[in-house]
């Protein structure tokens, strides 16, 4: 597959057109990049903004501690980074790919200017930064507020709507590998603490769990799903 097809595979970039994907191809540098390697580190921070064509990458934090915490989860069709005056937040935080991932990057001086001939696609930037907006201060709010347990459901529900999940019956398998200790990154807790709090929700049948696998009473999830 040619890099014109790669680009437009993405979720932003579907209302360009072949001439407009063409020059975005020239701006553009396709790589791939092993699992569990390192995009950016908070000393290797640098203005450029990233699309993910194919993988997985993990945005977080290290606590004073040395804890990890989790922010985001991006997969294919998403963007990160900053570069002069758009930011996805990036600044700081350690991005890591999860799996063998193909990541596109943007020549910095071009792609502002290319912005600016293009409104269509700056509408879609907005869109992207406001989504990004709501998912933080959802999470923000919910990991502020809530007991572990409702910290955990909230994050389980998120995945759910992010990567998918599969119905098996009274339950909802959410479409992603999470192990306990994943789930303990992204809500800032330690894994047994986690393991404990999982334990305790499906004696309660609201979870189910297995190897890297878990599983949401479907009730549960379309309930919290309207909040």
């Amino acid at each position: 597959m040619d890099k014109i097809e790669y680009l437009s595979q993405f979720n932003l970039l579907r209302s360009l057109s072949t001439e407009d994907l063409t020059e975005m191809d020239e701006l553009t540098s396709i790589t791939t990049v092993p699992k569990h390697t390192f995009i950016q580190t908070p000393e290797t921070f640098t203005e450029r903004l990233y699309f993910v064509k194919k993988g997985k990458v993990r945005l977080y934090r290290l606590s004073p501690d040395g804890k990890q915490f989790t922010l985001d989860l991006l997969s294919e069709g998403n963007v990160f980074g900053e570069m002069k005056g758009i930011s996805l937040g990036t600044r700081g935080l350690f991005i890591e790919t999860v799996e063998e991932s193909d990541i596109c990057m943007m020549d910095t001086e071009r792609f502002e200017s290319y912005l600016l001939q293009r409104p269509r696609f700056m509408m879609n930037m907005i869109q992207v930064l406001s989504d990004r907006l709501a998912h933080l201060s959802s999470l923000a709010f919910n990991l502020a507020l809530g007991n572990l347990h409702q910290k955990i459901l909230h994050t389980v529900v998120m995945l759910s709507e992010q990567f998918g999940y599969q119905n098996e019956g009274e339950y909802c398998r959410i479409d992603i590998p999470l192990s306990h200790q994943d789930l303990a990154n992204r809500v800032g807790a330690s894994r047994e603490a986690v393991t404990v709090a999982l334990r305790e929700l499906s004696e309660q049948k609201v979870i189910k769990t297995g190897f890297k696998t878990i599983s949401i009473q479907r009730e549960k999830l379309f309930a919290l799903n309207k909040h």
